[in-house]
This record gives C-alpha cells, sequence and structure tokens, in this order.
C-alpha cells in the first residue's frame, strides 16, 4: 500500500518531477544512492540464497563447508568493493552539493528574492526591483533565482518540491540558496516544511513561472501607480481604509503586518489554500480562523453587505 501512494499526489508538488536543474541534479543523487543500495541488496540476497540452498543440510550428510575465515584474498575484496560503492556515492553528492551551495546574489544573470515566513503565510520581496508581494511567487524562467530566507517568528521551512530542496527559515539567521526554473507559464506549489503550528499544513504558496518578457511587464504592472478605484468599488475601499488598512498595504512598495495585497484580485489562490473566487473570499473575510486556525488575522464582524462591497474593492486589486 505504501508503495502504490508513492504514485499518488499532485504533479506541481512532488520532487520526482523536476521542474529545474536544481530538482534534476537532486533526483539525479536520489537515483544513484538507490541504485547502488538495490544492487548491494540483491548481490546480498543471491548470495544468501545460494549459500542456503548449496550448504543446506541434508538427510544422512553431515558436511562442513570450507572455512574461509582469514582468508586475506578475500578480505581485501569485500573490503574494497563498500569502499567503492561509497565513493561512487560520495564523490557526485559532495561536487552537486558544494555547488548548490553558491552564493548568486551577486551574481550579473540572478534574480534575487527575499523569504520571509510567517504564521501562517510567505511574504516575498525583490530588493532590486522595490516590489512586495505575499503568497505567489512570481519568477522568470531560465534564471538563476538567488533567496534569503529567514522567519518573522517561529521555525519554518521553504520548499518548492519541483524546483529543489527545502531550506529553513529561522528567526534572526538568513539563509541563501538558489532556484531556476526551466519553462514559463507553469503553476507550481510550494510548502513549509516545518511543523510551525496549528495551520502548518496549510501554508501553502504557489509559484508562477514567467518569460522574460511577461516578467517584465508583471514588474511595470506591479510598480506603476494604481488606476483610481472605480464608484462601485469605493464604499468597499472606506470600509477597508476602515477595517483592513492597518495590516494590509496595496501598493507592491508598501510595508505591512500582514500579507501585502497589491496584485491580490489576480491570484490564483485566497490565503494560499482557497481556490479564488467571491464564494471564498466571503468566506474568508467572515470567519478566517475557521479557515486557516491561528492564523493572525484580526477582523472585526462585518455584515453581509460590507463583505460584499469589500469583496467589490478587492476584486480591483489587479
Amino acid at each position: 500500500m505504501a508503495f502504490l501512494l508513492t504514485g499518488c499526489g499532485k504533479e506541481n508538488l512532488s520532487a520526482l518531477r523536476p521542474q529545474g536543474p536544481v530538482a534534476e541534479e537532486q533526483l539525479f543523487l536520489m537515483k544513484l544512492s538507490l541504485g547502488v543500495m538495490i544492487f548491494v541488496f540483491l548481490v546480498v540476497m543471491v548470495i544468501y540464497v545460494y549459500v542456503l540452498l548449496r550448504y543446506r543440510k541434508r538427510k544422512g550428510q553431515d558436511i562442513i563447508p570450507e572455512q574461509v575465515e582469514g582468508n586475506h584474498v578475500l578480505e581485501i575484496v569485500w573490503t574494497i568493493i563498500p569502499v567503492v560503492l561509497l565513493l561512487i556515492i560520495a564523490v557526485p553528492t559532495v561536487a552537486i552539493t558544494f555547488n548548490l551551495a553558491k552564493d548568486y546574489r551577486g551574481h550579473e544573470d540572478a534574480l534575487h528574492v527575499k523569504v520571509t515566513a510567517h504564521q501562517y503565510w510567505w511574504e516575498f520581496e525583490y530588493p532590486d526591483l522595490g516590489i512586495r508581494t505575499a503568497q505567489e511567487l512570481v519568477i522568470p524562467a531560465g534564471k538563476f533565482i538567488a533567496f534569503d530566507v529567514i522567519s518573522a517568528d517561529v521555525n519554518h521551512s521553504f520548499w518548492i518540491p519541483t524546483l529543489g530542496g527545502k531550506i529553513d527559515a529561522n528567526a534572526g539567521i538568513t539563509n541563501t540558496f538558489y532556484l531556476k526554473a526551466d519553462e514559463a507559464d507553469q503553476l507550481l506549489q510550494g510548502r513549509c516544511a516545518e511543523l510551525c503550528g496549528a495551520s502548518h499544513a496549510l501554508m501553502d504558496f504557489k509559484v508562477k513561472t514567467l518569460s522574460e518578457t511577461d516578467f517584465n511587464a508583471w514588474v511595470a504592472k506591479m510598480t506603476a501607480p494604481a488606476p483610481a478605484v472605480p464608484a462601485s468599488a469605493q464604499r468597499g475601499e472606506q470600509i477597508f481604509k476602515d477595517n483592513c488598512l492597518a495590516c494590509h498595504a496595496v501598493s507592491a512598495q508598501g510595508l505591512s503586518v500582514g500579507p501585502n495585497l497589491a496584485g491580490f484580485a489576480s491570484r490564483s489562490t485566497i490565503a494560499g489554500i482557497l481556490d479564488h473566487s467571491d464564494e471564498n473570499l466571503r468566506k474568508w473575510l467572515e470567519d478566517p480562523q475557521k479557515e486557516k486556525p491561528g492564523n493572525k488575522m484580526m477582523i472585526q464582524k462585518l455584515s453581509n453587505d460590507q463583505i460584499d462591497e469589500l469583496v467589490k474593492y478587492l476584486n480591483t486589486l489587479k
């Protein structure tokens, strides 16, 4: 059953379906180690079965096989073989590990992204572009992404399985690593891989890979002045200012306590877990604790009419 279950799950959330060079190298190491272990297991089992059958006790026979204890040739052979097998695993592992530890922050072909983990959401800052956003990481395909990963509270772990292994997010300590996506126009999934509280299992985020042209267009839209709010959403804007603006910024340059909502209406999910729809947005605004227990969003009770107006306004944040 466990073997069959390994085939289940989402294609965009599997380390066995690499979408970038880092994940491909790590999968190679998995296959290499697994291949060596299977080889050793099969050799041992073949010898075991052979000895079991060849030297089993037979009726009327009391034969003691030739004893090979202290045989120098055999001792050397079964010492050298494990050493060779360990070298086959160790050399590529060490080489790839050192390669993955490179710091690409100053690389001319790298995009610098600072990742801050919160209970239970993700903040993404592009220092060189003057952009702050949350819950959806947008990156250009074919380009190195240099990450600085830190936590704003408890320990978390940043993980995009199809792009590479996880890295810890700790308070007061910045961990650095890099990833790279091969193809554009993909929607990948990320997770927190460190038990961090009641809604650890709901601490998801999405990764959008864009072509360089589309990524530059996204940057231009995120950094452009916000358009005027249409008259139909102005009441919702005022409700937002009265209840939400203390924690949530609505511009890509704004600082905020909670998730930055710049481009919120264009995100594929709400709070990282709910499909983006008016119905799910209403559910979130009515009772965020029900959808994601333990989160720090504090909102006073709003009437159904106020929630409807707020939904209209949030849908203008494209």
